[in-house]
Formats: C-alpha cells, structure tokens, sequence
C-alpha cells in the first residue's frame, strides 16, 4: 500500500496561489522600454502568446503539485513481517563418535538419526534466535556458527556423519570450544551477551586435552550456561548379563550442568528425546514473534524527477518564444 510519511507538507499546496493575492504586484522599475516595431507586429500573434501563456501557467501548476507530492514523501509499504523481541543464543554441541551409530532408540535407526530428527524440529521451532552448531567426537569443529538462519542449521545437523570428527568423544574439548564462541560472539556483541550450550552425548570423555569438569568450571566463569543430554537405550539386567548403553558418563554430565547452573536429562527412546528438548523450551523459550515492520522503499524520486523534466520544458519554450 501507498504511505505517505509527511503528509502534512499537503498544506503547502496553495501557497502560490496565497502569495499572488496577498502580496502586492511588482512596480516596474526605470522608464517604459520604446519599442517602434510593436505597431508593426501582426494581431494574429495576441491569441498565440495568451495560449502559451495559459500553458505555462498549467505547467508551473503541475510542477508545484509534483514538488509538494514528491515533499510528502510517498512510501510503498510491503506486507508486515515479524521481527523478534530478544534472541536468545543458543549453542548445540552433538556427538558423533563410532557409538552413536548404535540403533537402539527407535526400531532401525541410529542414535544419531534420532537426534537429527527430533533435534532438527527443536532448531525449526526456534524461531526468533540464534542457532549454532558443534560436532564433536575425538575432536571438536565448528559446523555453523549462531546465526537466525535455522533452516541452514537444520541441514547442517541433518548432514551430520558418524565419525565425521573421528570415533572418540571429546567432551571437553566440546566445551572449551563453546567457551571460544562465547567470547568471539562478544566481541561482536558486547560484554554482556549470554549464550547457551545444549551438549548431547552417548558416551563418556575419553578423548581431548580438557577435562569435561574443568571445561565447566571455565564456561560458569565465562557465563556460558550448559544443558546436557545423555542418550542411548537404559541399562538393562538379563541373564547374559547388562544391556543397553553402559557407556554413559552420567556422573560427569550432571556435574558439568550442575557447575554451569543448567540441567541434565535422559533420553533412552525418540519420546523421551522430544520430551527433553520439550523442556528446554520451556526452560529457555524461544523469543518469539511479539513485535512486526513493514518494508518500505521511497518514491519521493518519481515525482521530484517529473517536476525536473517539466521545468526543462519550461525553459525550453521559453527559449522558442
């Protein structure tokens, strides 16, 4: 739709018309200019000069009309979009070490096939913040950095191989990576931008140069607040002895969340996966859609530049006549 952004310029419009009535009219100045050709010049010509007399004066009309339209400064307003009140950051950090092929969670899919589905909704409906993601095994790597991109993320996670980032699980290394994200997204940010991790794993640190609790107590001095997950079937007693994922270092996650001032949870199947990060968003809901803009592009041009094209006209009749 058209907007028009100082409407109020409108009451210009008769201004010309107000200055030729209230101010008096020019006194000519010095004596009458003699011309003895005059007699000689033909009435014919009277009706000619009095028609371009009558255009010019329409002319300067519509060029005033276009000055003061073009003053008003129309706008073309788009369709409203939605614009988020406060992002919050959020970091995920996924295991794909060798165990994370291990299809125990839903019928023939893997551990991690699990988390790419449930985890790709949990990226989807994130709408408003911003999403980053870490793949980590017996080292860590950046796979997307936070961005309001979630659709890219989501591919990004989707993509995810096992053992893209070797067989082991680097926990520590994990965090001490988010802790550098943390920092970079600060120098960018400010002092004061928070951030959270969200590390999933189904085993336990057994790869890397950081200890998993040591990494949580810099990431609480740093601020940077870490939920973890532990994922795989539980442990089950039978006569062949345990089954299920044994691997799995609860003791550690919990601490490092309990250090951090975040949570720890337990996903043994695809429903308790959806459940935890169900809860997540609870804990840390997204920021939603509270505030909208329209686009707009200006188009005071358009009518300053036909008032530009008719003032040429002007000057170029006057030069004819």
């Amino acid at each position: 739709m058209i907007h028009f952004a100082w409407p109020w310029m409108l009451l210009c419009l008769p201004l010309p018309w107000l200055v030729g009535r209230l101010l008096p009219p020019a006194k000519p100045q010095g004596g009458a200019l003699f011309l003895p050709f005059a007699a000689t010049v033909s009435s014919d010509w009277v009706p000619s000069l009095r028609a371009q007399s009558r255009w010019r004066v329409w002319l300067f009309a519509l060029m005033w009309l276009l000055l003061v339209s073009a003053a008003t400064r129309p706008q073309w307003l788009g369709e409203p979009q939605a614009v988020p009140t406060t992002g919050r950051r959020l970091m995920m950090a996924v295991d794909t070490s060798g165990s994370m092929q291990t299809q125990d969670m839903a019928g023939g899919a893997s551990r991690l096939q699990v988390v790419q589905a449930v985890g790709g909704d949990f990226i989807r409906h994130r709408t408003g913040d911003q999403v980053g993601l870490i793949l980590f095994g017996t080292r860590p790597y950046l796979q997307a950095p936070l961005t309001a991109d979630l659709s890219t993320v989501g591919q990004f996670l989707n993509e995810a191989v096992i053992g893209v980032a070797g067989p082991q699980t680097a926990i520590g290394d994990a965090i001490g990576l988010g802790i550098k994200r943390l920092e970079a997204h600060r120098a960018q940010a400010g002092p004061k931008s928070e951030m959270v991790l969200i590390l999933l794993t189904d085993g336990a640190n057994d790869a890397g140069l950081m200890d998993p609790i040591q990494a949580a107590k810099m990431a609480a001095t740093a601020g940077l607040k870490i939920y973890t997950i532990g994922v795989g079937a539980a442990v089950q007693q039978g006569f062949f002895g345990n089954g299920g994922n044994m691997d799995l270092d609860e003791a550690t996650l919990k601490s490092i969340a309990q250090i951090t001032g975040g949570a720890y949870f337990r996903a043994t199947d695809v429903n308790d996966l959806r459940d935890v990060y169900a809860q997540i968003d609870k804990i840390e809901p997204a920021s939603g859609q509270a505030q909208w803009y329209r686009p707009s592009s200006e188009w005071f041009a358009w009518p300053l530049g036909a008032a530009l094209l008719l003032s040429v006209l002007v000057v170029f009749m006057r030069e004819r006549t």
